[in-house]
Parts: structure tokens; C-alpha cells; sequence
């Protein structure tokens, strides 16, 4: 059985959160019915000419930039001729001599240590339509709602030699998509999907095997599964004898298998050449300049500042710094209080808890950072437990978000019971009521202290200050010398 390495490459497909297509001002929705928004320009009707949107390319500098691409000042559009149903034109506009950038790259944190991913370029296109397949009918159903959508491609360099870089980098690069606001990274959309190309080479050699590519991969688990496959089925074809082909394959999620396509098309088989409707595209330096000045903090820069600037942890830097609202929050947050800390514990716990499990998001929610602010007050100072403030205090801020805080703290008489004589009584009651238990507790079962404390505070409904309820329980089953 001979060695072999793999070399993968990934060519990543982004739908631009645009209002309209590239080259025709047909709206970009998802989920509407099919053929509803389509235009004579979309459809590729003889006489009519496309127009680019200006909004696209300024998303394509954004990523560009943030990778350290070379933005390209100079640039056209090209023909890509083929023909298939879902491309009405019988040519897709993209760009082939020209990309708007070139180069770039990002580092990623693998379970093999830091990780550098080169990216040959990126470059500017439209999508194509969709083809539909239901159930048996023989016939196949198109929907052209998608075709002239504004997408750009982030081509790497064949540089990945395992299923989990590549899953890494879909992840970070579907984060840093969503940061600049340019992609909403929905797979499950299509918004984003991958074409995975993957070879295996002897180990020590520097020349690429033969390459077969994996298309339309829009889930990240299955790109992994897709790729592992892959490298599998291509060493025992190798080491049975046998020769590869270069081809496109498909992946089957439910087997966990890819089947061929197709022999894969070669460069002269598109026929590119400069688009003849569309002017060369020349970006000025202030234009560029200006994007620039705009760009959010990315979220590797993001998770720098959280460390550095609220001294927080790594671990809650690089949970926080994950999604950009959650961030944004966190900084809105602590411009009204320096309890980083406990701004953090409770963004990853509670909030982060009631999000999941309701499947919202975090604006969805609908609390203010300062309202949150507000409530780590009250703990802090005493007046409240954080068992109420998280169990009660929080939600019933959602229930009424215009209230503050404090205010429904008092509406609700949830301040903690500082009166000695009440809790004395409680605490009386409830050894009382478990006399079999503190008997237990005395002869040596020291875990039931948290039961008689648990028990003192549900029946002061939460309003008991816990460190005194303990106190006086200890007192109470301490026996006098």
C-alpha cells in the first residue's frame, strides 16, 4: 500500500447581500415563488444590455481587503459560455483574465496548530437558476429567481492536506462573511456553498495528482465527510492498479459517498472571452480608500480587543468575538460598566441558554445592554440573588422592556429579605419539616446543607439573600457546647 498525501483546494461561493442582481435590478429575495423575480436582463432577451451594481463590487473590495488581497484597479468581465437549463443566457458574466483581487490569505487554528490558507484570487459573477427535481416526476422544474444574483468566488491556492482544514476554513470564512455584512452565510440557502477540489499524490512528491471536484457542497459538516471519502476512494483506485480521471462528482449526504458526474470540462471548453456589453471596470484609489475607512473590526482584531482592552479571558474573547452582534452587545454593554467579567458570564450563560434553546437570535431577543447592566447592578449590590435575577428578573425584562430593571425588582418585591427575624423563622420551618434529614446532616451527611439552604430560598420564592440563609442554617444545626 503506497502513501499518499492529499491536496485540496476549495473554490467558495458567496451570495452578496445586494437589493438587487449584479447586472439588472430584479429584487434578491429567498424563498419567494419560483420565476417571480426575473427580468428580461436576468433572462438574457435579445437587446438587452447589462448594468453593474456598484453595491457588489464595493462587497467584493470589502473581502478582498480583509483577506490582504491586491485589489485590482483594472479590471473586465468575461463570457463563460455553456449550456445548461439554469443558465438562460447561455453564458454566465465573471470574470476570468482580470478578478477584482488577487492573492491573500488567512491563518486558521487547527488541532495540528496554526494553519495559513493562500487564496489564488477572487473574482466578481452572477449565479445561475436553480434546478428543481421533485419526487418522481421525470421532468425537471426551473426557477430563474436566482440566476444574475450577485456572487463572488474566493478561489484557494491547492494548499490543504486534510478534511478538517477545510472545514475550519468554511467556518472562519462564513464568520468573516457575516462580520462584514456581505453575506448572510445561510447554506441551508444556498447563500453560501463550496466546490471541493481534492487529489492525492505520493508523500514527499510536489506534483499534483489527478483532481476531481466535488460541486455544490453547501453544508460544512459535509464538505468534511465529502473529502474524507474522497481520499479513501482514491488511494484503494491507486493502490488496486487503477488510474483516476479528472471528473465532477457528486456527494450523496445519506450514504456519505461521491458518484461522477460528468468528465470535467477543460478551460477551452467555455470559450472565455472579454464581455462585449460591459465597460472595463476602473477603481480609483479614493474608492478603495473609502471602503477601507469603513471596514468593522474583523474577528480575529475583535477578539484581540476583548482580551486586551476588558481583560477577558481567551476562552469568553473567542466565544464572544464568534458572532458580530454578540460582540457589538458586549461593547455596547461595558460603555456603561467595567464588570466585563460578569457582562461575559452572563452573555455565555443565561442569555446564550435562552437564545439556543429557542433557536433566535440575539436581536430577536429583544434585551438592552443596558438593561443587562442594570441587573449585574442589582446583584452586585446586594439587593438581588442571581438565581432570581437569572430565573425571573431576565425574563420578565423581555416581557416588558420599556420597565427598568429596578423597577421590576419593586413592582414584584423580588429585593432580598434581609430581616433576621423572617428568616430565622423560615430556616425554623424547614428543619422542621426534614427532621429525618438534619438527624442525617448531624451524624455526618454534610452534603444535605445545600438541600436545607435550597429549601429556605424556594419558600421565600427566591427573595432570601442566600449567603445569610446559609449562615443561619449552619448556625441552626451546629449544636451548643
Amino acid at each position: 500500500m503506497a502513501d499518499f498525501e492529499a491536496v485540496i483546494g476549495l473554490e467558495i461561493h458567496a451570495q452578496l447581500q445586494t437589493e438587487s442582481k449584479i447586472f439588472a435590478s430584479d429584487p434578491v429575495k429567498f424563498g419567494q415563488e419560483a420565476n417571480t423575480l426575473v427580468s428580461a436582463i436576468s433572462l438574457g432577451h435579445p437587446g438587452t444590455l447589462p448594468r453593474l451594481n456598484r453595491k457588489a463590487v464595493d462587497a467584493a473590495i470589502k473581502v478582498g481587503l480583509a483577506l490582504g488581497c491586491q485589489i485590482a484597479q483594472d479590471q473586465y468581465f468575461d463570457r463563460k459560455n455553456y449550456f445548461y437549463p439554469d443558465l438562460p443566457k447561455g453564458y454566465q458574466i465573471t470574470q476570468d483574465k482580470r478578478p477584482i483581487a488577487l492573492g491573500g490569505q488567512l491563518v486558521l487554528n487547527t488541532s495540528a496548530g496554526p494553519k495559513t490558507i493562500v487564496f489564488d484570487h477572487l473574482h466578481l459573477e452572477e449565479d445561475a437558476g436553480k434546478s428543481l427535481h421533485e419526487g418522481d416526476d421525470p421532468f425537471s422544474f426551473l426557477d430563474y429567481n436566482r440566476a444574475g444574483t450577485a456572487l463572488i468566488e474566493m478561489v484557494t491556492k491547492p494548499c490543504m492536506h486534510s478534511a478538517e482544514e477545510a472545514f475550519v476554513l468554511m467556518t472562519e470564512m462564513r464568520k468573516l462573511l457575516r462580520y462584514l455584512e456581505v453575506c448572510d452565510g445561510n447554506m441551508e440557502e444556498g447563500s453560501l456553498r463550496a466546490d471541493v477540489n481534492v487529489s492525492i499524490r505520493p508523500k514527499g512528491s510536489q506534483v499534483l495528482g489527478t483532481k476531481v471536484e466535488i460541486k455544490n457542497m453547501n453544508s460544512i459538516r459535509n464538505i468534511q465527510r465529502a473529502i474524507e471519502h474522497e481520499i479513501e476512494r482514491q488511494t484503494l483506485v491507486l493502490n488496486a492498479g487503477g488510474q483516476l480521471q479528472q471528473e465532477t462528482r457528486s456527494f450523496d449526504a445519506a450514504t456519505g459517498k461521491t458518484a461522477s458526474m460528468r468528465v470535467k470540462e477543460t478551460m477551452n471548453d467555455y470559450r472565455y472571452f472579454p464581455e462585449p456589453d460591459l465597460p472595463p471596470l476602473q477603481l480609483q484609489a479614493d474608492w478603495i480608500a473609502d471602503i477601507k475607512a469603513q471596514m468593522p473590526l474583523l474577528p480575529w482584531e475583535q477578539k484581540e480587543r476583548l482580551m486586551h482592552s476588558y481583560q477577558l479571558p481567551a476562552y469568553d474573547a473567542e466565544v464572544l468575538s464568534d458572532q458580530k452582534d454578540w460582540a457589538d452587545f458586549f461593547t455596547e454593554a461595558a460603555k456603561h460598566s467595567t464588570q466585563y467579567k460578569a457582562i461575559s458570564n452572563w452573555l455565555m450563560g443565561p442569555i446564550r441558554s435562552y437564545t439556543n434553546e429557542r433557536g433566535i437570535s440575539l436581536e430577536a431577543m429583544g434585551l438592552r445592554p443596558q438593561a443587562l447592566v442594570e441587573i449585574i447592578e442589582l446583584i452586585d449590590s446586594g439587593q438581588i440573588s442571581f438565581t432570581l435575577a437569572s430565573q425571573q428578573l431576565f425574563p420578565a425584562c423581555l416581557l416588558a422592556p420599556e420597565q427598568s430593571p429596578k423597577d421590576l425588582v419593586l413592582q414584584h418585591g423580588w429585593a432580598l429579605n434581609q430581616d433576621q427575624d423572617q428568616l430565622q423563622a423560615l430556616v425554623k420551618e424547614v428543619l422542621n419539616q426534614h427532621a429525618d434529614k438534619v438527624k442525617a446532616y448531624q451524624q455526618g451527611k454534610k452534603g444535605l446543607l445545600g438541600l436545607f439552604v435550597g429549601e429556605v430560598m424556594k419558600q421565600s420564592k427566591g427573595t432570601a439573600d442566600p449567603k445569610r440563609v446559609n449562615a443561619l442554617v449552619l448556625e441552626a444545626l451546629t449544636p451548643i457546647s
